[in-house]
Order: structure tokens, then C-alpha cells, then sequence
């Protein structure tokens, strides 16, 4: 039966590149020995396959049984990996550290414990360099042991020494622990629930915050303890709404890693996540300058081997910057333009679609949906917007919410109206339960129920109160939530003035634009 996604080493065997493949040939070819022969053989017929059928593979090797089949495919997946490690391109810092530890203990089981030290020592230079801490106490552990069980005079006063790097070490990683478990739960919350809802929300995510937050974490210094430090808090401000507290973290986090370059190698991902925080703040700030900056600069990073020859960077940059770049036509009211690249998207989420998240892809539905609303484009936003409602998912309950929001309005556009009371009843209930309804969304809410007792006389003036009704509330962080996922304000003036909401959004662009110049 056909899975093209759950056989592990049928994924693993299609992310490989041609060099990554030339390379397993050569590397199994060492052995001579006839499993390798048949586990080459198993590759070659699992790499001309489009999607995965052990039946059919089985007709394709018949030098493999079904019986053997499974003990095969293991020795394929070690023997990919091993190729892989031994490729240059794979020699990352994490990686030469644990080769140099292997050597260690190789010249340990001989007997040359003076040798062993020696590389321990440079493990320990080299995770100091690259703030690895985690080596350090490995190495460390290394050479007590070393130390308890032989009398080696490598240095006097060595047990002294060892113990206090030990303990130092111990502590560093005791905080940074601390700070990336209060990371991960803020980020957890988010993915769960979005921003803030209510004031229970805002009282409840303070006092996780401040309780699980440690008391020094101000004054730490090491690289990790300052980057969660900074992540962290991002994260507490984006959930409370607070921007530019999100901004302000965003840019320490980003400036973290360019005030230690040698960091961005060691940890590439985590300072591509952070430039996508900074841009997000940006774009959240309205900050269109800053962050066709940021854009510009990040486009620039990405053309570089630390991203291109890396699969998983060049994955996660393509999203992000896929993502900073629509929230730039967002700013600029050029939502025409932004749809010239959905079909660039929908290829990266076929081509990628085993690798990305429900998160993202949702995320990415959303967006590319508000690209067609604002366009004019109803239909082709509902589409999008199906696609997230009709997922069942219980993650990020406040983007569900406003997908059903906006898709209630594209059926509005589209004069669905024998649809609209059905719709808002049932997007009503889902808010309730979800406890994720606002003053701004009641007020949409009420007001698209009773405008089918309006004609195209009184709309107009309708349309005027509720705009003057939810301008009171853009001061309001609570409320301010409803402006950040949908521009109901432009849509509302869309309305009033006969426009597409992206043309309401461009004038405002411009004309604030020319007051700069």
C-alpha cells in the first residue's frame, strides 16, 4: 500500500542530493560483503520509486526476501547516516566534538590516558569557543575518571582544578536548563492559544512567567543563558501583546548572535528563528522601512553556504522569508503582487509538505487567504480559509477563530447572505467555547447579523458607526488583537469609500510615506 510518508528510510533516501548519493555508493562499496551489495541494490530501486510500496519493492529486489527486507532497509539507514558523517559539508562543530571525544576514549581503551587528556583538552578549548557546554562537562566527566583511576602527574592540584571547572560548568547549564524549559512552555502556550484573550490570560501567563523565570537570569552571561533569557521574554510579550517589548527582545536575541559571529555557525537555525522574530516585530510595529530592511538583509544571509548548504536552514529561511515578504505587501496595500507568489508557496508546501508543521502550514493557508480578501478575491480566500477550518486542529485557536471570522466576511463580499446567519451562529458558538471573543468581534459579529435588515440606502451609514465604534479600541492591548490577524478597519473604509481593501491600505502607505520624505 502506498505511503509515501511514513517510511522513514524512503524519506531519508529522498532528501539526499546527487553528491550525498555518489558518495553512499563509494562508502558501501568499502564492504564487500553481500548484504551491502543487496543494500545497495535496495536503494537504488527505493530511489527510482515516487512514492512507497513495499510490494512493488519487493519485485523490484528480488535479491532481498520479505523476511530479510526489514533487516536490510536497518543496514541501508546506518549506512546512509555513516556516509553522511563522513561527508566535510556535515562537519559541524557539534559533530567534531563528539569525533575528537571518540578518539579519546579509542587512545583511552590502549592505554594512552596521557594522549586522551590531551584531546579532552582541545574538546574543552573548542566547546569554550562555541559555548557547547554540554562537551565540556562530558570531557570533564572524561577526566576524573581518568584522573580516579590513574596517577598520570598531568598537573598538580588536578583534582582541585577539575572539581571547580565541574561545578562552574553544572551551574551555567543548571540556568540555561531553566531559561530554554521557560522557552519552550511560553512557545507551547502560543502554538496552543495564541495571543492573550482575556485579563485571566494576561494575570495567568504573568505569573507562569515570573514564577518559572530564575532570580539572576538579568545578570547572566553566558551566550545560551542570554539568548533563552532573550527568547523567553520575546515570547511572554508577543503572547501579551505587548510589540514593541517583542521588538525590543527580538533585536537583543539578533544582536546576541552578531556580537558573537562564530555563534551563527554553531547555531544557524536559532538565529534564523530570530531574525524572523525581529521581522514579525517589525511588521506587528507597522514598521515598513525596518522591516523591508531586515528583508533585504535576511535575503542576503540566506545566499550564503550556511543556509545553502544545509537542508534544514534553507527550509526554515524560505519560510520565514516567504512570510516577512507577504507581510511587506500587507504594509504596502500591493496585494496583487503578493499573489504572484502563491504558486511559488503552494510548490515550497507539496515539496516540503512531510517537513512543515500543522503550525506553519496553517499560518501560510492564512495569509495567502488575506492576500485574496484583500485583493478582492473572495472566493479564492474562502478556498484557503476552508482549508484551515476544515483541518478539526486544535492548534492556535485564535488564528481558527479569525479564519472563521474572515470567512464570514468573504461570503458578506460575495452577497452569500442566505448563508450568513448559519455562519455567524456557528462562528459565534466556536469563539464562546473557545473563550476567544472580543468586544471588536462581538461588535462584527452583531453588526453583519443585523445588516441584512439594511439596504444599500442605510448601509453606508451603518458601516460609519461601527467604524467609529472599533477606532475606540485600537489603544486597547486586548483589542488590539482582532487589528493585528485582520485590517478591519481598512476593510471597514473600504466599504465606506467603494474601494478593494488593498487600495484603502496603499493610499494610507503612500500618503505616510509621503510625510517622511
Amino acid at each position: 500500500m502506498s505511503n509515501k510518508s511514513s517510511d522513514t528510510l524512503f524519506q531519508l533516501i529522498k532528501s539526499l542530493d546527487k553528491a550525498e548519493k555518489r558518495n553512499l555508493k563509494l562508502f558501501v562499496k568499502r564492504s564487500h560483503s553481500s548484504e551491502s551489495m543487496k543494500s545497495i541494490q535496495l536503494f537504488d530501486a527505493l530511489d527510482k520509486m515516487n512514492d512507497y510500496d513495499e510490494k512493488i519493492l519487493l519485485k523490484k529486489v528480488p535479491s532481498v526476501s520479505k523476511q530479510q527486507l526489514s533487516n536490510t532497509k536497518a543496514l541501508l539507514y546506518k549506512q546512509i547516516l555513516g556516509s553522511l558523517r563522513s561527508l566535510k559539508v556535515y562537519t559541524n562543530i557539534d559533530i567534531q566534538l563528539r569525533e575528537m571525544q571518540d578518539y579519546a576514549r579509542i587512545l583511552y581503551n590502549k592505554g594512552l590516558y596521557m594522549q586522551a587528556l590531551k584531546i579532552l583538552d582541545k574538546v574543552k578549548d573548542i566547546a569554550k569557543t562555541y559555548n557547547q557546554y554540554t562537551y565540556i562537562q562530558q570531557a570533564l566527566f572524561f577526566e576524573k575518571k581518568i584522573e580516579a583511576l590513574y596517577i598520570t602527574r598531568s598537573l598538580q592540584n588536578r583534582a582541585d582544578i577539575l572539581s571547580g571547572e565541574a561545578d562552574e560548568v553544572n551551574t551555567l547549564l543548571r540556568n540555561t536548563s531553566r531559561l530554554s524549559n521557560l522557552n519552550l512552555q511560553l512557545y507551547s502556550w502560543f502554538i496552543q492559544h495564541g495571543h492573550a484573550r482575556n485579563e485571566n490570560d494576561l494575570k495567568s501567563i504573568k505569573l507562569f512567567f515570573e514564577n518559572n523565570l530564575p532570580e539572576n537570569a538579568a545578570h547572566l552571561t553566558g551566550f545560551y543563558e542570554k539568548i533563552y533569557y532573550y527568547q523567553s521574554y520575546a515570547w511572554y510579550a508577543f503572547i501579551r501583546l505587548d510589540f514593541l517589548m517583542y521588538y525590543r527582545y527580538s533585536q537583543k536575541w539578533v544582536d546576541e548572535f552578531e556580537n558573537h559571529p562564530e555563534m551563527i555557525e554553531a547555531e544557524t537555525a536559532m538565529y534564523i528563528k530570530g531574525m524572523h522574530n525581529l521581522m514579525s516585530a517589525h511588521f506587528d510595529l507597522m514598521n515598513r522601512d525596518k522591516l523591508a530592511e531586515c528583508i533585504t538583509r535576511f535575503k542576503n544571509f540566506a545566499k550564503g553556504s550556511k543556509v545553502q548548504n544545509n537542508e534544514n536552514n534553507r527550509l526554515i529561511t524560505y519560510q520565514y522569508l516567504y512570510t516577512a515578504v507577504i507581510n511587506l505587501h500587507f504594509l504596502e496595500g500591493t496585494f496583487n503582487k503578493g499573489i504572484k507568489m502563491v504558486p511559488f508557496l503552494e510548490e515550497m508546501l507539496l515539496q516540503y509538505e512531510k517537513y512543515l508543521d500543522r503550525h506553519r502550514v496553517m499560518v501560510f493557508y492564512y495569509k495567502i487567504a488575506c492576500l485574496y480578501f484583500g485583493s478582492g478575491n473572495n472566493s479564492k480566500a474562502i478556498d484557503y480559509l476552508n482549508r484551515i477550518i476544515h483541518q478539526k486542529d486544535d492548534l492556535r485557536t485564535d488564528l481558527q477563530s479569525y479564519s472563521r471570522l474572515l470567512h464570514l466576511i468573504a461570503h458578506y463580499e460575495l452577497g452569500n447572505y442566505n448563508l450568513l446567519e448559519y455562519l455567524i451562529k456557528s462562528v459565534y458558538r466556536y469563539m464562546a467555547k473557545m473563550e476567544n471573543i472580543s468586544k471588536v468581534e462581538e461588535a462584527m459579529l452583531k453588526f453583519l447579523k443585523n445588516s441584512l435588515n439594511f439596504n444599500t440606502k442605510t448601509i453606508k451609514p451603518e458601516f460609519e458607526k461601527l467604524l467609529h465604534q472599533l477606532k475606540k479600541y485600537q489603544g486597547n492591548r486586548l483589542e488590539s488583537r482582532a487589528f493585528a490577524y485582520l485590517d478591519v478597519i481598512s476593510w471597514l473604509e473600504s466599504k465606506i469609500y467603494g474601494l478593494n481593501v488593498q487600495d484603502v491600505i496603499r493610499q494610507k502607505y503612500l500618503k505616510d510615506k509621503g510625510k517622511k520624505g
